[in-house]
């Protein structure tokens, strides 16, 4: 059986929130039955360059929970990461509207990675680059607040159904 294929998390830069999303999901989906398990999670940023080091308060946040990402290293995106993706969970509607703007055909797979949670969560992630860690902590802690209904999409999706 081939792979499932991958999910993309999107930032700004690729240094801070789309790391830490990509590895707290990659960690959870480990924990799920097939064909959830082998999906692979990659990260990229809007206006990232690539080969940056990512920030020391995500390095620091993660830690914190058990996760490593410090050999992580930005990467720009391109329209066939996008389009190559099973679903992209992007942290602001500025995000998802950068994506709107520069592909044609307008992808349909780009979600907010807080989109699935109850109406009312805030469904954006605010940046926490600069800031003191507990900023990095509490963009953490929405992430994992934010998991299981990311999950349940992912099981929903056509691609992944038996």
């Amino acid at each position: 059986m081939a792979p499932p294929g991958y999910v993309l998390t999107l930032c700004t830069a690729n240094i801070c929130r789309s790391p830490m999303a990509a590895a707290l999901l990659a960690h959870a989906l480990k924990a799920q039955p097939e064909p959830l398990r082998s999906i692979e999670v990659i990260s990229a940023g809007v206006a990232a360059r690539d080969g940056d080091r990512v920030s020391a308060n995500s390095v620091q946040a993660l830690k914190k929970v058990g996760l490593d990402i410090s050999a992580h290293r930005s990467r720009a995106l391109t329209a066939e990461l996008v389009r190559g993706a099973l679903a992209v969970f992007v942290m602001t509607e500025s995000h998802r509207a950068a994506l709107n703007l520069s592909l044609d055909p307008t992808p349909r797979n780009v979600f907010l990675f807080r989109e699935f949670m109850p109406r009312s969560a805030d469904p954006e992630i605010a940046d926490p680059y600069g800031g003191p860690l507990p900023r990095y902590e509490a963009s953490r802690d929405e992430m994992v607040e934010a998991i299981p209904s990311l999950l349940d999409h992912l099981r929903s999706l056509p691609a992944l159904k038996s």
